[in-house]
């Protein structure tokens, strides 16, 4: 089985590497990851000019190969079949995002990004995310009970998997919720203030208001999986491939 790696926090992100290394116990790696910070930008595509392309020699996980690709994470998937590696990959793996991918946040997710441009490619995939620049415990220790469900050769469908372990350590995890619904509500409230610095010039400044674990969410869903100690997967779908 061929894997292709891929992410939105950039080639150095802890992340993703520690993906990279729990896909090697399923077949042949390749690692195609953003040279800087891609974080947001959805399915973006670099439309003018080029992307520089560089390969890694020293990656930190058992890999065919490593490249860092000035672009966006959907310009890496894009890039990595057309012209990177000699074969279709079998399957996309995205992440493992610093952040949660939940609620409506997922439509703005470089990370769940680059998993619909698989998609278009008719490639299954699946985005993995965890807590923002917390402990990674729980992802690295479910990793391979969650990858196993999903890397199965020959499997053709193709609806994207979005998985978010929450930030615990592994004997809090309270275990798995399969086929959460997305939860209709904003994980990050962002919210714009008007400042005056002269009279010519003006900025919105930007502020943030992150729901909290007390908060109440709609029950059921992703985001409540996550707070309650479960790791959360969701089936998202690509209707233009329907």
């Amino acid at each position: 089985m061929n894997l292709l790696v891929v992410n939105d926090d950039s080639i150095h992100a802890p992340g993703l590497a520690l993906l990279a290394r729990a896909a090697a116990a399923f077949g042949n790696v390749w690692v195609v990851a953003p040279a800087r910070q891609c974080s947001a930008m959805s399915q973006k595509l670099t439309i003018h000019g080029a992307l520089p392309l560089e390969q890694v020699k020293d990656f930190p996980a058992p890999v065919k190969g490593a490249y860092q690709l000035d672009g966006t994470p959907a310009d890496c998937v894009k890039a990595a079949v057309q012209q990177i590696l000699e074969k279709k990959p079998d399957f996309v793996l995205s992440g493992v995002n610093n952040g949660y991918n939940v609620g409506y946040e997922i439509a703005y997710s470089g990370t769940v990004g680059a998993a619909f441009e698989a998609n278009l490619n008719e490639i299954p995939a699946i985005a993995l995310s965890s807590g923002f620049n917390e402990s990674l415990d729980a992802a690295e220790h479910f990793m391979g009970e969650v990858l196993e469900r999903f890397l199965v050769p020959g499997q053709t469908d193709r609806e994207i998997w979005n998985v978010n372990f929450p930030s615990l350590e592994v004997s809090a995890v309270k275990g798995i919720l399969w086929d959460r619904p997305v939860a209709p509500v904003w994980l990050f409230n962002t919210a714009y203030s008007l400042r005056n610095v002269s009279p010519e010039q003006q900025l919105l400044e930007l502020r943030d208001t992150p729901l909290l674990p007390s908060d109440p969410v709609p029950q059921g869903t992703d985001l409540d999986a996550i707070f309650r100690g479960y790791i959360s997967v969701s089936k998202l779908k690509c209707s233009v491939l329907r």
